[in-house]
């Protein structure tokens, strides 16, 4: 039987708006706190979630689902301002390879444990992977701060575990899934900031904040589509090419220019991922 091509069209698309959504939030996080710009795109995006809802009389998850959501968006929320703290710190490019890379590992381990060890072809995405890590984070006169990969590496635990979360509760309507999972992550972002006293300024985030928020809850969107048309670890790893765009973003405005062994490393994490989506 032929493979549908729609798991990786929503794939593609997910990763497109991540990659976007990343590269505006990163740039939001150099002037204004991470915090800010998180909670304002997850407060306008639950805004809209809300009003598609109720337009649409679309069902709230509940039960298991619903601990499951709420779990998933308030970790996954925390993990975005983490990875836009990163991003602000400097070296988008690699930061973002780093992330996307053990995103995608985490669902690809869930996904060997519950359904059974991967093929050739996955170990050998699983190899190339490592090996990338290795080029991206180990080498001397590195132009990637280590406090940059280190927050990098936690947002991308951080993200895989929500799409493992998201999977699971995937049978959910998509629209109440997200609107429940922007309420936690909220919710989470707002205590958080009251704890961390997070300074609040009137001007300087909002524009920035919307737009990556609009794109991340596009990107899960289309990710919660991928994963329920195909494999949960297929879709994680096709949806977590997002670094690919954030790169060429970097590239492009910022005049990032790695080395020839931190390019490499880029490439062969691009790599493994396309491998384990096989």
């Amino acid at each position: 039987m032929n493979a549908s091509p729609a798991p990786t069209g929503f794939g593609l698309l997910s990763a497109a708006s991540w990659g976007g959504s990343d590269f505006i939030g990163g740039l939001g996080a150099r002037r204004a706190p991470a915090f800010l710009i998180t909670v304002s795109g997850q407060m306008v995006s639950f805004l809209v979630l809300l009003a598609l809802c109720t337009a649409l009389h679309a069902s709230l998850p509940h039960g298991h689902n619903l601990t499951i959501t709420v779990i998933g968006g308030a970790e996954g929320a925390l993990s975005l301002v983490v990875f836009y703290r990163a991003l602000a710190l400097g070296a988008m490019g690699l930061t973002a390879a780093l992330t996307g890379l053990l995103t995608a590992l985490v669902p690809v381990i869930f996904s060997a444990v519950h359904y059974g060890l991967p093929r050739p072809v996955t170990a050998v995405g699983l190899a190339a992977g490592c090996i990338a890590i290795w080029l991206i984070t180990h080498q001397q006169g590195a132009s990637a701060p280590a406090k940059a990969l280190v927050l990098g590496a936690l947002a991308g635990l951080g993200f895989g575990l929500q799409l493992v979360l998201f999977k699971l509760a995937s049978d959910s309507s998509f629209l109440g899934l997200m609107a429940v999972a922007r309420a936690a992550g909220i919710s989470a972002l707002l205590l958080a900031m009251l704890v961390t006293r997070t300074p609040v300024q009137r001007k300087g985030f909002w524009v920035t904040g919307i737009a990556a928020g609009l794109l991340d809850t596009a990107g899960n969107l289309f990710y919660l589509g991928a994963s329920r048309l195909g494999r949960l670890d297929t879709a994680a790893v096709i949806c977590s090419l997002y670094p690919a765009g954030t790169i060429l973003l970097a590239a492009l405005f910022l005049r990032e220019r790695p080395s020839g062994r931190q390019l490499a490393g880029m490439g062969l994490a691009l790599a493994a991922v396309a491998l384990l989506s096989f």
